[in-house]
Order: C-alpha cells, then sequence, then structure tokens
C-alpha cells in the first residue's frame, strides 16, 4: 500500500535545505505522496530509506520497456491526467498488425514499405516503433514470421497468441529483441505468468473488463511480476474510451496499484477500414493508450498520427529549442547575407526551409530566447536591441564574413536603433515580417 505524506516525511533527513525544489520536507513528502516528485529529487535520502520509499515514490502508472535497439520504447510512468498539469513523459507507440500465415515475399515488401516510414519534423525524426504478430494457428508458422521481424527489422514485437505452446516457440525466437507477450488472460494467466518471471519480458493482461484486470495484475504482481501493460477486452468503441479514461483516473486519483499500469489499444479490431482506424488511433493517443495497434502502416494513416504524437508529449511548460549558434544553409561565403531570428524549433526550421528554398546561401544566427518566437521573444524582452547586438559581436559570424550587414525579422524593426547603437559600424536591414517572403527578399538583393 503507498505511504500518506507523514509516513513519508518520517522517513526523510529533515534538513529543510530546498535543493529538491520546495521550501520543506513536509513539503516535499506531499509532493511525492501525490506522484507530484521524484524521490531522486531528495539529494540527502539515506539508502535504508529510499528501500521503504521506492513504492511511494514509484510513478503511478509503472514505466514498461519494450524491444531493444533504435526503436526500443519505455511506456508508462504517466503521473498526470492532463498535460498542461506538468507534462506526458512517453508517447504512445504505434504498431501495425501482421498474421503468421503471411508469405514470405509479402513479408519482406510489407517490412521494406514500413522501414521506409519516416518523418522530419522540426528536428525531429517521426516513426513507427512496433509490429504485432498474431498467431494464425500454426506455432512454427508464428515463431518464424516473428524471428524474421526481429532478425531483419528493426521494429520491436509484439507476441499475440492464445496457444501457450506457440507463445513459448515465438519467445524463444525472439526474446533477444525484448519482444511484448500478449496476453494474458484468466485462463492462462499461471503459464503466461510464468513464462514472463522465467524469461524477464514484459507481459500484458487482457480482460473482459477493467474490474476483471484488478484479479489478473495482483496475481502477477504476487509473482514478482511488475513488467504489464493491461488491456481491458473492450472493442466498442464507447466502452475502450471510458475504460481509458477509468485506469488513467483509478491509478492517478484513485492510488490503484492494481491498475497503475500503461494500456495497449486495439482500433484495428474495432474498424473496418484504416480511416476509421485512425480516428480511433488518434483519440487512443490523446487518450490514454501507451500502444495502439493498426492493420496496416499508410502514410496518409501515418503521418498525422506521429504529428498528434508529437504535439501530445512535448512539455508544454518548455518549448522546443535549437542550439544557439551560427548555422550555414547553401553553404555561404564571405559575401553571403547574414539573418538573425530565435531559437524556437518551429520558427527555425520554417525560416531555414524558406532561405534553402531560394537557393541563396546564407548565414542564419539563431539567438537564443528560452523557445520564444519573434514576437513574443521581443515582448518578452528577449530580443531586445542591445541583447541581439552583443550576441552578434559574440557569436564569431564577423569573421567569416567581409561585409557588416545584418537582416533582421521585421516584426522585430522596432530594435532596429538599439541594435545600431551596439553595432554602429553594421547596416541593419528589416526583412519580411512572414518567412514565406524570404525567398523573393533574397533574391531581391
Amino acid at each position: 500500500m503507498a505511504l500518506t505524506g507523514i509516513q513519508i516525511f518520517k522517513l526523510l533527513p529533515k534538513t529543510n535545505c530546498k535543493e529538491c525544489g520546495v521550501p520543506t520536507c513536509l513539503a516535499f513528502a506531499m509532493n511525492l505522496a501525490s506522484g507530484k516528485a521524484s524521490l531522486d529529487d531528495c539529494p540527502y535520502v539515506s539508502d535504508e530509506a529510499r528501500e521503504q520509499l521506492a513504492e511511494a515514490s514509484a510513478p503511478p502508472i509503472l514505466p514498461v520497456q519494450i524491444g531493444k535497439g533504435v526503436r526500443k520504447r519505455t511506456i508508462g510512468s504517466e503521473t498526470v491526467l492532463y498535460r498542461h498539469e506538468k507534462t506526458f513523459y512517453n508517447p504512445t507507440a504505434i504498431a501495425a498488425k501482421v498474421s503468421s500465415d503471411i508469405k514470405d515475399k509479402d513479408l519482406k515488401a510489407k517490412l521494406a514499405t514500413w522501414n521506409a516510414f519516416q518523418y522530419e519534423r522540426v528536428g525531429f525524426n517521426l516513426r513507427p516503433e512496433m509490429v504485432a504478430v498474431a498467431d494464425a494457428g500454426d506455432a512454427k508458422a508464428f515463431a518464424k514470421v516473428a524471428k524474421t521481424i526481429a532478425e531483419t527489422s528493426e521494429f520491436n514485437l509484439i507476441l499475440m497468441s492464445e496457444n501457450v505452446d506457440a507463445m513459448k516457440a515465438a519467445v524463444e525466437a525472439t526474446s533477444f529483441k525484448n519482444p511484448l507477450i500478449y496476453a494474458a488472460t484468466e485462463k492462462t494467466v499461471d503459464d503466461f505468468g510464468a513464462l514472463a518471471k522465467e524469461t524477464g519480458l514484459p507481459l500484458a493482461v487482457k480482460a473482459d473488463s477493467v474490474e476483471g484486470l484488478i484479479p489478473l495484475t495482483d496475481k502477477l504482481v504476487g509473482m514478482g511480476i511488475k513488467n504489464l501493460v493491461i488491456d481491458s477486452g473492450s472493442r466498442d468503441v464507447k466502452q475502450a474510451f471510458e475504460d481509458q479514461i477509468v485506469i488513467r483516473r483509478a491509478a492517478l486519483k484513485g492510488g490503484n496499484r492494481s491498475l497503475g499500469f500503461p494500456t495497449i489499444a486495439f482500433p484495428c479490431e474495432m474498424a473496418t477500414n484504416l480511416d476509421t482506424e485512425t480516428m480511433l488511433a488518434a483519440m487512443f493517443i490523446a487518450k490514454y493508450g501507451a500502444i495502439t495497434v493498426l492493420s496496416d502502416f499508410a502514410t496518409e494513416s501515418l503521418f498525422p498520427l506521429l504529428l498528434e504524437r508529437l504535439n501530445i508529449f512535448t512539455d508544454p511548460q518548455r518549448p522546443m529549442t535549437v542550439t544557439e549558434g551560427i548555422y550555414e544553409i547553401g553553404n555561404p561565403d564571405e559575401n553571403s547575407p547574414v539573418l538573425i531570428t530565435t531559437n524556437f524549433a518551429l520558427t527555425y526550421f520554417i525560416v531555414s526551409g524558406e532561405i534553402e528554398g531560394s537557393k541563396v546561401p546564407a548565414w542564419l544566427l539563431i539567438k537564443d530566447t528560452e523557445g520564444l518566437s519573434v514576437l513574443t521573444a521581443w515582448a518578452a524582452g528577449k530580443f531586445a536591441g542591445d541583447d541581439v547586438g552583443m550576441f552578434v559581436k559574440k557569436c564569431g559570424i564577423a569573421d567569416k564574413i567581409k561585409h557588416k550587414e545584418l537582416i533582421i525579422p521585421g516584426y522585430a524593426a522596432s530594435i532596429v536603433g538599439e541594435i545600431e547603437e551596439e553595432l554602429p559600424d553594421w547596416t541593419i536591414t528589416v526583412g519580411p515580417r512572414e518567412a514565406p517572403h524570404l525567398p523573393a527578399f533574397l533574391k531581391a538583393r
């Protein structure tokens, strides 16, 4: 059972050092009890107390790692219902399903197509991570297909079978990839639990309701298995949606450790076409599926899901940024124009993309504005003329060019005078307000 704040407080060093970010050890204890703090935030807690506090300091939804290699995923470890409360930590893993009766040539072609699905977006490489292999009734074929995927692709695996012997064969062939075993049910919980304990692999648990999950997870935890993923079993859209919310609230608000595990959802079993599956997957990414399984990957389906996931699982309190510095676009030389903007990632990638599209080689200076866009940074005093001028002096751009002209964003036109005071021997040119106008602006110079 989770400890109360007072019980946690009694085990803390009571230094009130404030190094954890709150004024007192009592406040830290209360935050720890409510899942709003990590035990690692306290630098002085003893090893003995740390052991006793392990359960209290664990996130209300336990983390589970699936797979190995570049696409390995940690799911779970979430602490809030709404991302604006703090943040969501581990993005929903997106999987596609194949049947074990697929022909070798079709599997090879499918994997080649799926491996090609990679999208660059604001500096991130977006791609799906998993393949779910469904047992079609032949244990050897099940193990063979799973092994082929494990050995010939970067995708991580979900092994789907109700047959214990078939699952053992597939696990033996793919255990090096740390696959997810799907799924222990009321009938198979002992056998699947024993297999998961023996191999150390993560295990999914499936029931016919949220309430039905509790005795199964309790039994498995009693066996020493905590790397669990849960499936309430509903394939009715409305009920599945409600189940996701009930599980999340029970774990976070009710402190129900029996439901404190990441969930898996199957849009592929709730719809008859990929378009509808995609809409359902979008729902589960938002509310609160840790894994969502589609029947196939297609660009028109996958790309919007990856973008939704990117937006939801970025920290709302920390804007995406790029590193301050000098960026070369199109092999600029000593006569190439010099532009400056802020380090908000979206601003950078839009501006740099337009410059690249203009075919005019240029130097792009990125000033740290704590991830704010130009207008916001100017309003917040983080893109002021004197600061911009000092940055231009110190960044080293003067050593790379012969001219002394700086092009600033049109939205920051009001800081020209301040920059000129800081850089009296430079010419400050006001560029376009909107990035799409940059190509014409640069070509006309």
